[in-house]
């Protein structure tokens, strides 16, 4: 057996994204065969104590407290940033300044300025880049791709979405510090707007192409709220909720929804795609399964939704060779390994952009969220901003 090249991985961040990523890297080689052998050399945050006990569950090599110590090691091929919002734009730049792939989680950075300097350094540097949107890796959502890129649904006239979460309807839940950063906008950018939708315009993006204009609304329920680290209440300044409408580049009409105020939704992100041919609907509750309407034009009695499970090993639905055998179900986890592996085949790759979503994509994501937030202070419909041309 040929002896494959290392691929030395720096992990910043050791909370629930770090685990996934982390899973990924181990998990890849066992079901991909690929050219290169991910190798988990270092993993860096700054509590040491935490990061030593992290790296001993998932088989870290080395621990490091500096990001920047981490970045001038010779010894590391990609660093992983799944540390907080705003410290995305920093520590990227530094990356791809050293020579290092990048792999980053979303949102890419706080707002559309980071992200345009994060695009044009790792564009300078030609360094490989991609971000964790890895609802795109999910086999049922790879398959709806596929068969819009085949015509199935004909022109497309709607996309909806929603992103539904409950987690903080309860008022004495504090905003910042290690577990609710995601509460404090200095440190998170936005709420579920950069959050939850996010993730919502990533994939609508994807697969019905690029959206133009929105009109937003938001809301904060709880106004105030103590801070984690002075112990004081202080306004809230993130999006509790957050719905708009949206056109495409191609004429459809969206509808977006996301909140943490839906009382018994943990997670519930559905889209539905409708064309003049059929539709298509997804639901992460059922993962592996794509419903399909086929407007049968020669059999009118055979119209009708089918349940497609997407677990055929044959080459008929994305991913699943890799996996078990027909009838049997892949997870939440397996998107990430997906996308790793997508992200290791393209390593090296002398293809114009081999690894998507890459930071351009995420920085066209980015875009639609700031114009989101923007239309919802103004109250009017907003243009969504251009990536100047690489």
């Amino acid at each position: 057996m040929a002896t494959k090249k290392p691929l030395r991985i720096g992990l910043i961040g050791y909370g629930f994204m770090g685990r996934t990523h982390s899973n990924a890297f181990r998990k890849v080689p066992n079901f991909f065969d690929l050219k290169y052998e991910p190798q988990l050399a270092a993993v860096c945050a700054r509590n040491k104590d935490r990061a030593e006990a992290f790296a001993s569950q998932w088989g870290y090599e080395s621990v490091e407290t500096d990001w920047r110590k981490l970045i001038d090691r010779d010894d590391i091929d990609v660093i992983d940033i799944a540390a907080p919002n705003n410290v995305h734009h920093e520590i990227a730049i530094a990356a791809a300044k050293a020579g290092k792939a990048i792999l980053c989680e979303k949102p890419l950075a706080l707002n559309c300025k980071e992200g345009e300097e994060m695009v044009r350094e790792v564009e300078k540097a030609k360094v490989p880049n991609m971000v964790w949107y890895n609802y795109r890796r999910v086999p049922a959502v790879s398959l709806a791709k596929n068969m819009i890129e085949e015509g199935r649904l004909g022109k497309i006239y709607h996309y909806r979405s929603n992103f539904l979460q409950d987690w903080t309807i309860n008022t004495d839940l504090p905003q910042g510090g290690e577990g609710l950063w995601r509460l404090d906008a200095k440190v998170a950018g936005s709420g579920v707007t950069g959050d939850l939708l996010a993730h919502c315009i990533d994939t609508a993006i994807w697969l019905n192409g690029p959206i133009v204009e929105v009109s937003a609304m938001t809301e904060t329920f709880v106004k105030e709220r103590v801070h984690a680290k002075t112990g004081k209440k202080q306004k809230v300044t993130i999006d509790d909720a957050c719905a708009f409408l949206a056109r495409f580049a191609n004429g459809s009409l969206a509808i977006f929804e996301s909140t943490r105020y839906a009382r018994g939704h943990k997670a519930l992100y559905t889209l539905e795609i409708n064309g003049a041919d059929g539709s298509l609907a997804w639901d992460l509750h059922d993962l592996h399964r794509l419903e399909y309407y086929d407007y049968d034009k020669e059999d009118p009695k055979t119209r009708g939704w089918r349940s497609i499970h997407v677990s055929d090993n044959g080459g008929e639905h994305p991913y699943m060779d890799k996996w078990w055998v027909p009838g049997l179900n892949i997870g939440y986890e397996h998107s990430f390994i997906n996308q790793f592996a997508d992200f290791v085949e393209g390593y090296g790759s002398r293809k114009k952009r081999p690894l998507r979503p890459d930071f351009r994509d995420a920085l066209e994501t980015q875009y639609i969220c700031e114009a989101v937030l923007d239309s919802a202070k103004s109250g009017r419909w907003k243009k969504v901003g251009k990536i100047k041309a690489k």
